[in-house]
């Protein structure tokens, strides 16, 4: 099963892929937040037969949702209704600061952090949590 990741952000969308067998998660680009970025994810669903769409739950630290999530959710709905896929929130905290941190400043950050959430999903998934 492949999964593709998203960090959504309201200028750009950071996407990372997964394995086909669903346990590493790689960068795979940065689409501009605009119009045509539901397209062009539905997009890259089908050319890389994603099987599933992981996108990162934005909640501040008390853990409630933080004002990001309102656009987050109609992404999500409009998302879903482009693609027929399931779509699964994944609690991310500070994933671009968290990639910058290990990997410095670059144009494609955003991927990065795509990655980070989609490998704290499959971790969960495969019960891998807490044992790397």
């Amino acid at each position: 099963m492949k999964y593709l990741g998203i960090d959504y952000g309201t200028k750009r969308i950071g996407i990372a892929l997964s394995d086909e067998e669903g346990k590493l998660a790689f960068p795979k680009k940065v689409i501009e937040n605009n119009s045509k970025a539901v397209s062009a994810v539905a997009s890259i669903c089908q050319e890389e037969k994603i099987s599933a769409i992981i996108i990162g739950e934005s909640l501040d630290l008390s853990g409630k949702q933080n004002p990001l999530m309102a656009d987050i959710g109609v992404f999500k709905e409009n998302l879903g209704q482009a693609t027929s896929l399931p779509i699964t929130f994944e609690p991310e905290f500070f994933t671009s600061m968290e990639a910058e941190r290990l990997q410095g400043k670059h144009k494609l950050i955003d991927s990065s952090a795509a990655a980070l959430i989609l490998k704290s999903f499959l971790d969960k998934k495969n019960g891998q949590l807490g044992n790397v």
